[in-house]
Order: structure tokens, then sequence, then C-alpha cells
């Protein structure tokens, strides 16, 4: 009596295997997974840098949100990459690269001096999108006179990008339907 597996039916099973990890593989589309988990990440260190502001607004005396050299609120907004091209409606120049771009003494990409918050800032660093090209980052503009910001970020996947089955950008409550817009200002139009 013969005990083991010829080869030819080890290779229909591995060729079976194959064949089953390709389908698998194709449907989750890592690609885009990967894509979602970077578009939540986006989603989170907006969040958290607009409630960090509003901490600070609601605790410094009086609140200053253009504290960066050759920034000006309404005709530059700053970026966490050098060189990209202005999401917002009236803020059009960007301000040349910054040497502590991630700080939160008033140098970083969010040029207000979060180490004045009562009781200690609520970010140690400001956050960093998880590409960070000029295609996919950070960016920040402000009102000082009224007293609103704007962050934005562009999404990436499929899911999160206007139109997706989560959509974040177009439902945002801004005025570009391609940029996902967070902030105090109204209709987020910075």
């Amino acid at each position: 009596m013969r005990k083991g597996f010829t080869l030819i039916e080890l290779l229909i099973v591995i060729g079976i295997l194959a064949v089953l990890a390709t389908i698998t593989v194709l449907a989750l589309n890592p690609a885009q997974l990967f894509a979602q988990g970077r578009d939540s990440q986006r989603i989170a260190d907006l969040s958290t840098t607009y409630k960090a502001l509003n901490v600070y607004m609601g605790t410094v005396r009086v609140p200053n949100l253009e504290l960066g050299a050759g920034f000006t609120c309404g005709t530059n907004y700053t970026a966490s990459v050098d060189g990209t091209t202005s999401p917002f409606t009236s803020s059009t120049t960007d301000v040349p690269a910054l040497s502590e771009v991630f700080a939160i003494d008033g140098t970083g990409w969010v040029p207000v001096n979060l180490t004045l918050t009562a009781g200690a800032s609520p970010l140690s660093t400001l956050p960093r999108d998880p590409i960070n090209t000029t295609d996919y980052f950070y960016a920040y503009a402000c009102d000082n006179t009224n007293k609103t910001v704007e962050l934005n970020a562009i999404m990436e996947s499929n899911r999160y990008a206007n139109s997706g089955q989560d959509d974040v950008e177009s439902t945002d409550g801004g005025d570009d339907n391609d940029v996902y817009e967070v902030g105090s200002d109204p209709d987020l139009n910075l």
C-alpha cells in the first residue's frame, strides 16, 4: 500500500493554493488598505491639532495665530512640506521652508506658540503627514482678526476621498470638495 502523495497531486494542490492566494490579494487590495490607514491617521492628526489650537485660544489672554517669520493670516499658508500648492481660497503664498517644521513654539507648520497654553501644550510636537510630500501634506491658514483657523489635508484612499464610501472631503462643511478641512472658520473658506 502506497503512503504519500505523487508529484502531480502536490503540484495541483500548490496551484490551487496559488490561485486562492492571488484572488485574496486582489480582493483585499493591500495598497488601498495602507492608504486607508494613512487617511485615518490624517483625520486623527488634524482633529488633535485643531483641539490643541482650541485649548490655546481658550486659555491664552491674547492669542496670536500668526507668529511665524514672514507669515500673515489671509495672505500666507504654512505646510508641513515646502513647495506645495495652496489648498486655501485666500492664502496663496507658501511660507518658505521652516527650520523646525514640527515644533510647537510658533516656528513649526502651525505658527502658533502652543507652549503658552495654560497647563502645558496638549501636543509635544506637531503631527507629520504619513507621506509628507508635495501631494500629501498638512496645511494651516488663519484669520487673526476673527481668531479662526483652518487645517487641511488631502485624502489618499478611495474610501475617504470625495465620493468614497466614508467621504470626509466633501462632507466636512468646507469650501473644497477635494480637500479634508477642519477648523473654526465659518464655511472653512480661508
